[in-house]
């Protein structure tokens, strides 16, 4: 207890390196040096290199520096001459208060006991933001990651905005918009509904008519038209092989299978992007199955055999009619 306030040379060098300030400075020095590191690596700071670690290690650099500059300060005119009368040799009674801390004369560890108390109040501060500032950042690298993205995001937002102002005001200046029909006129107001916002119908109106269409949009109707033109090629690839299949006329269609299998699966890629933009829950879209997309394709390919056999029947039953017909007219007369 008597040497808590002692501090290896060793250990006070590196604090005053880690202030970066040399030996014998002043306490206001240690103060400013101590408040630009501070703000330079404190964790909630802006600075770029902030970094809690080495805050941590400024916060010990200065409380060691602190406890130098106290031990060197001389003791003031009037305990000089207190020491004077008073006997220097150790009075246990002095070492029952100040929870036997520092030694000296009474007015000497009443300072050092000061200073201990200071210094153990900053240990705890210390450790209680070490364990805070774990806790928060225990995914310090993810955390991190995301910050930076979403601050590259705005700031590319930012950006985009001020490129396309300066594009406005440099065509203004040129005179670009100076031949724009309806010049001068105030636009009309094309919502009667009072739950519409009039600015808002009015920008949407004008992207319809020349011919903007959502994402969303778009990506539907891609999805569609794609899973059409892919049943149709299935099916079209099945009429080709015939029936029956032989053993290639098989591997052939194991093929095509494997292949269809594949565009179905960069399909639902599309289908996920889909529901990531679409801003109606019940617009959303479920993934096709290969599965039963080829069971459909062979039902469809049944079902035009079917039809195909049904007309050459047909045809078939219509020439033998008009090959005996005369005869059971023949027939028929006779019964007459």
């Amino acid at each position: 207890r008597m040497l808590s306030g002692y501090k290896p040379k060793n250990d006070i060098k590196d604090s005053y390196k880690v202030l970066e300030l040399e030996e014998g400075c002043s306490l206001d020095d240690v103060r400013n040096s101590y408040h630009n590191l501070a703000k330079k690596y404190h964790p909630d700071s802006s600075s770029g290199m902030a970094d809690s670690k080495a805050f941590i290690r400024v916060e010990e650099a200065y409380r060691v520096v602190l406890g130098d500059l106290a031990a060197k300060q001389k003791p003031e005119p009037g305990e000089e001459e207190e020491d004077q009368f008073k006997s220097k040799s150790l009075q246990h009674r002095h070492y029952l208060s100040f929870e036997g801390v520092g030694i000296g004369t009474p007015s000497q560890r009443e300072k050092q006991y000061m200073q201990f108390r200071v210094d153990r109040a900053t240990e705890q501060v210390l450790e209680y933001r070490q364990q805070r500032l774990e806790s928060r950042y225990a995914g310090s690298d993810l955390s991190r990651a995301q910050d930076v993205r979403q601050s590259k995001k705005v700031k590319i937002t930012q950006a985009v905005e001020r490129l396309v102002e300066d594009l406005i005001q440099e065509s203004m200046a040129k005179g670009d918009f100076d031949n724009l029909s309806g010049k001068g006129k105030p636009l009309q107001k094309f919502s009667h509904s009072p739950h519409i916002d009039p600015m808002t119908h009015n920008l949407n109106r004008i992207l319809i008519d020349n011919g903007y269409q959502p994402e969303w949009i778009l990506l539907q109707k891609e999805i569609r038209e794609t899973i059409e033109r892919l049943r149709k090629s299935i099916v079209a690839s099945r009429r080709k092989l015939g029936q029956p299949m032989t053993l290639s006329e098989q591997k052939q269609w194991g093929r095509i299978c494997e292949q269809f299998a594949e565009d179905i699966r960069k399909l639902n890629k599309r289908v996920d992007n889909f529901n990531l933009v679409v801003p109606i829950l019940s617009r959303q879209m479920v993934h096709f199955s290969t599965d039963k997309e080829i069971l459909r394709a062979r039902k469809t390919y049944e079902a035009v055999v079917e039809k195909v056999s049904d007309s050459d029947t047909k045809e078939n039953g219509g020439e033998e009619r008009k090959r005996f017909g005369w005869k059971s007219s023949l027939l028929k007369w006779l019964k007459l």
